[in-house]
């Protein structure tokens, strides 16, 4: 039987975890759960926003760049009831100047590439990571030195007028987003001392049903 694909469990990033409750979020303990991943913090001199991922049946290393950790045992529990209705999340963005070598580097831990998007002066390549996707951003061609980069999250809300109802200034615009059927709004994230872009996703609209 094939190993199962590596899923991301856990998100270290810089700075306070508390900054994140003023952005809706509930803290449990020592780190936020989103859907089956936590978030917790580290002190990283010299580094901000998100410093490493830990995805499961992965060694500890470096993937073109990207700190990443084994997952650490974590039994599952129930479901945490944020204030801004955040549920899950739905997409992790990584920016790289050299597609192809970052792919390559995913694909060596079994992170397959599942679809290329043309965005024109951006290319998009999407993998999936157990419960979430993984974004891939780049310009196209380009064969840049320097490593991948974490960049930012993309977080699917239960109801996103009631999110931007709880934060007020703190979000953006709520607008459409790119995905059919589903609106975006971004977090001032600097305002509120989260050092992560993030930005808020309403559910996916329903599939139909089979005639």
């Amino acid at each position: 039987m094939a190993p199962e694909p590596p899923a991301l469990s856990a998100l270290t990033v810089s700075g306070a975890l508390q900054a994140w409750s003023t952005a809706g979020f509930t803290i449990d303990g020592d780190a936020l759960r989103l859907g089956s991943v936590r978030i917790r913090t580290a002190v990283t001199p010299g580094a901000t926003g998100i410093v490493a991922w830990s995805l499961t049946g992965v060694d500890d290393g470096v993937v073109d760049g990207l700190l990443t950790l084994g997952a650490d045992a974590d039994p599952a529990r129930d479901p945490i009831d944020h204030p801004n209705t955040a549920t899950a999340i739905d997409h992790l963005v990584v920016a790289s100047p050299d597609l192809d070598r970052t792919t390559e580097a995913l694909t060596t831990i079994g992170v397959d590439l599942r679809r290329v998007r043309d965005a024109g002066r951006m290319e998009q390549r999407f993998f999936r990571i157990g419960a979430v996707v993984l974004e891939l951003i780049g310009r196209p061609g380009a064969a840049g030195p320097g490593p991948a980069t974490f960049w930012g999250l993309a977080l699917t809300v239960a109801d996103i007028d009631a999110t931007a109802a709880l934060l007020g200034d703190r979000l953006g615009p709520v607008t459409d987003a790119v995905q059919p059927g589903r609106r975006i709004a971004t977090l001032r994230h600097e305002a509120v001392g989260v050092p992560v872009p993030v930005a808020f996703l309403s559910p996916p609209p329903p599939r139909p049903s089979p005639p």
